[in-house]
C-alpha cells in the first residue's frame, strides 16, 4: 500500500507501545511506524517544539482523515447488509450513532489506546483520562494504519467484529443522544454558542401528551420538532435543524 510513514528509529519504549496496541488490537503490522504514527498526537510534537513538516515527526491527522473515510464505508456496507428493509434516511441516523466520537472513544478504550498515546502533558484531564474526541481521532488513524498496512480486507475484518458485537448497544445510546449532541457541537464550532430548546405547545391527554420544541440559535429558530416527551421533541428539532444547517439528512460527521 502506499502512504507509509518516513521510517522511524524505534527506542525501547515505542517498541514496548507498538507491541502492546498491536496485541490488544489484534493485528500484526508490518511497518510499525504506520502504528506509531496513528498514536501521535499533535500536542506531543507541539510539546517537544517540533514542526510537523520535518521528516519523521508527523500526527496522527492525515491517518485520521483516511481514517474516517475507511471507517464511514465499512459502517455503511455494514448496516446495508444488516437492515436490508431500513430507508435511507434510517440507515444514515444509524452509521451517525456508529462513527460518532461517544462510539470511537469507546472503542479506543476498549483497547486501552488511551495509555499508549503519545500525547502533550496539557491533553490530559485533571483526573488523568484523555479527551474522547482525541481517542476517537487515534481510533480512526488505526484503523487508517491498518488499511494502508494490511489491507482493505483485513481492516473491514477487525471493523465488523466490532459492528457485529456492539452495533445494536451504540445505536440505541447514539438514537438518544446523537442529534441534540452533534448540533450543539456544530454550533459551537461555528458560533461559540450552545442552542436554545424551548417548549412551544403541550397538547393531548395525560397518558398521551404531544410536546413540541423548537431549537433557536442566536435568536433565530432553526428547527422544530415534536414527540411524545419532552426529550423526544427536542431531539427531532434538533434533527431538523442539523438538516437544515448542514443541507444533510442527520447530522455531520464528528472531527
Amino acid at each position: 500500500m502506499t502512504g507509509n510513514p518516513a521510517p522511524h528509529e524505534l527506542t525501547h519504549d515505542d517498541e514496548r507501545r507498538l507491541e502492546a496496541v498491536s496485541t490488544s488490537l489484534g493485528v500484526e503490522f508490518e511497518n510499525p511506524d504506520l502504528l506509531r504514527l496513528a498514536l501521535v498526537h499533535r500536542s506531543y510534537l507541539n510539546e517537544l517544539g517540533l514542526e510537523s513538516d520535518e521528516a519523521g515527526t508527523d500526527s496522527n491527522e492525515r491517518l485520521e482523515f483516511l481514517g474516517d473515510a475507511v471507517l464511514g464505508m465499512i459502517t455503511g456496507e455494514f448496516l446495508y447488509h444488516r437492515f436490508p428493509e431500513l430507508p435511507e434516511g434510517e440507515l444514515t441516523a444509524y452509521r451517525a450513532a456508529l462513527v460518532r466520537t461517544e462510539t470511537l472513544a469507546a472503542w479506543a478504550k476498549q483497547f486501552g489506546i488511551e495509555q499508549h498515546l503519545y500525547l502533550g502533558r496539557g491533553e490530559v484531564v485533571s483526573d488523568g483520562s484523555v479527551r474522547e474526541r482525541i481517542l476517537a481521532g487515534a481510533f480512526e488513524a488505526i484503523i487508517a494504519a491498518i488499511y494502508l498496512d494490511r489491507g482493505l480486507t483485513r481492516t473491514r475484518s477487525f471493523l465488523r467484529k466490532l459492528l457485529q458485537e456492539d452495533a445494536a448497544a451504540f445505536i440505541s445510546a447514539g438514537q438518544e443522544t446523537n442529534y441534540k449532541g452533534r448540533l450543539q457541537e456544530l454550533i459551537q464550532d461555528r458560533h461559540r454558542i450552545t442552542p436554545v430548546y424551548n417548549t412551544l405547545d403541550v397538547s393531548g391527554p395525560p397518558h398521551q401528551r404531544t410536546f413540541e420544541v423548537e431549537v433557536v440559535v442566536d435568536d433565530q429558530r432553526v428547527g422544530i420538532g415534536r414527540g411524545s416527551s419532552k426529550r423526544a421533541a427536542q431531539q427531532e428539532a434538533a434533527r431538523e435543524a442539523l438538516s437544515h444547517l448542514t443541507g444533510e439528512e442527520g447530522a455531520p460527521d464528528h472531527e
